[in-house]
């Protein structure tokens, strides 16, 4: 029989697993409340004389375990037969015992709580009124051994909230996004792929670490260090003009762009009845220029093989005096790359907000001029020379329109586009498509993108990287919002925005 193998639907059981501290009581309890299921701790199972031992400080035996890993499952078997679903949490430290309740019960989907031995010691030294004593923690961590990938477990990180931690899980699960809306179809069926779990897939260097995700024919790679996506790469194509291994970023490459994309003029603006000054980082157009989390290493809160979930703070500071949590999730699916960005004011105020990202596409040409760009919006914003718009006006009649598929040719692009025509879906489509006409790249554009920025590299700092790519930014509001307040998100205390984008391949591999 399969070992913990996942169903094709979402699971009946799940089973959550960790040594002691990692709280696995509190999170399966918070899981089963979100998803309305049953619960059961494996210490119910547990007989007198087992809790009188380990009260004593003496380990469980594995022939202690046996009957009591039997009681457990006999009770899944219970519940899967009368059609139950449940969250049952369990140590089970070695492989033998997850297999003992996993083994040929497909229905069970594995979730493995992981933390740092400094974090379960502290935790574990300020728990009051539990049988298990603090010092049984060592003899754990020596009998652990870590689920392998052949398990498909959804691992997630413990230093964070217990809430935090039930959402990445579903989130994984493909149950809920971070913003707490059900999902369905195609998301909860990726959710339940294989999963690995590895702090360091490549070395750390100028990016932080760095994490690739793989479904079929993709692959992409994201760092670190401002929450990048470094590369995407579909039946051996790149599709983005990104940078390598080793490197540092340059020209904004995959950043994300929190909490303004784009400009704002003299990093000056009025709000709240405060004038605020951010850093001047385009200082030779003396700007403040994409946002404040470029240059901060962010924290991973998830991973499967093709899904990654990274989070961060961003604490008040100068020009932004404001405290908002920002997660990212990067999914690859049938249809894509997909991409969602949270951000929730945990402070007392409301805060100004937009966000925005920086990916270059390609359709592996030297140079962007005989590539065919669509862009399919109704308005561009004109700008000054310091990139500040001055205006909005229709793009017809002008070079800019690019509602129907035309070469770029020599045309210098640094511009906002709105007025964006959608789908029936939500989605307006960015598309980048080779010379031929035969093979592309769509960028859709989806909940919370008002605008997209598109810009041909022509005055990158580095001459050799002009107009390589097409760099095609969603973004929740125009340029210089901060100073305008144009579409500006006001985010009231406690309230979540939520951008979502993506990329779709096409034509022949």
């Amino acid at each position: 029989m399969a070992h913990g193998t996942a169903t094709e639907g979402p699971p009946r059981l799940v089973l959550v697993v960790g040594v002691a501290g990692s709280g696995k009581t509190t999170v399966g309890r918070l899981l089963a409340e979100r998803l309305g299921w049953e619960y059961r701790d494996a210490d119910e199972f547990h007989s007198e004389a087992e809790r009188a031992k380990m009260a004593a400080g003496r380990p469980l035996t594995d022939s202690d375990r046996g009957p009591w890993l039997e009681a457990i499952g006999t009770w899944m078997d219970e519940a899967i037969a009368d059609r139950r679903h449940a969250v049952v949490t369990c140590s089970a430290l070695k492989r033998a015992y997850r297999d003992a309740l996993s083994a040929g019960r497909p229905e069970v989907q594995l979730v493995y709580l992981h933390g740092s031995r400094e974090l379960l010691r502290s935790r574990l030294a300020s728990r009051r009124g539990h049988f298990f004593p603090a010092d049984l923690l060592e003899s754990q961590l020596t009998d652990l051994q870590e689920p392998e990938p052949d398990e498909r477990p959804l691992v997630v990180e413990i230093d964070q909230p217990p809430e935090a931690v039930v959402t990445a899980v579903l989130s994984l699960m493909g149950r809920e996004s971070a913003s707490g809306a059900q999902a369905s179809g195609s998301g909860s069926e990726q959710a339940l792929r294989a999963v690995t779990r590895d702090g360091h897939p490549e070395l750390p260097g100028p990016t932080g670490e760095s994490w690739r995700l793989v479904r079929g024919a993709q692959s992409a790679v994201v760092v670190q260090l401002g929450g990048a996506l470094r590369d995407y790469v579909v039946h051996g194509r790149p599709l983005l003009d990104g940078f390598p291994a080793g490197s540092a970023i340059t020209g904004g490459r995959g950043q994300l762009l929190v909490p303004w994309p784009n400009r704002v003029g003299g990093g000056r603006y009025d709000f709240g009845g405060r004038t605020l000054q951010l850093p001047l980082t385009e200082v030779e157009r003396n700007n403040a220029i994409h946002g404040l989390l470029r240059w901060t290493l962010w924290k991973l809160l998830a991973r499967t093989d093709d899904a990654l979930t990274l989070g961060t703070t961003l604490c008040p500071q100068p020009g932004y005096p404001f405290l908002v949590e920002v997660r990212v999730e990067y999914r690859l699916g049938p249809e894509g790359l997909r991409t969602t960005v949270h951000a929730t004011n945990t402070g007392t105020e409301t805060a100004p907000y937009g966000v925005g990202q920086h990916p270059y596409l390609t359709v592996g040409t030297e140079l962007v001029d005989s590539a065919l760009l669509t862009v399919p919006a109704r308005y561009l914003l004109r700008t000054d020379e310091r990139g500040l718009p001055i205006g909005r006006e229709p793009v017809d009649g002008t070079p800019y329109d690019f509602r129907t598929a035309r070469p770029l040719g020599g045309l210098r692009l640094d511009t906002a586009f709105t007025g964006l025509d959608r789908a029936p879906d939500g989605r307006a489509l960015v598309r980048l498509a080779h010379p031929s006409g035969l093979r592309g790249v769509d960028l859709w554009l989806g909940e919370g993108t008002r605008y997209v920025q598109v810009y041909t590299g022509d005055t990158l700092a580095e001459p050799e990287r002009r107009r390589r790519g097409v760099a095609v930014e969603a973004m929740s509001c125009p340029p210089d919002a901060f100073r305008s307040g144009t579409d500006l998100t006001l985010l009231e205390a406690g309230a979540t925005h939520v951008l979502r984008w993506g990329l779709s391949p096409w034509g022949p591999p």
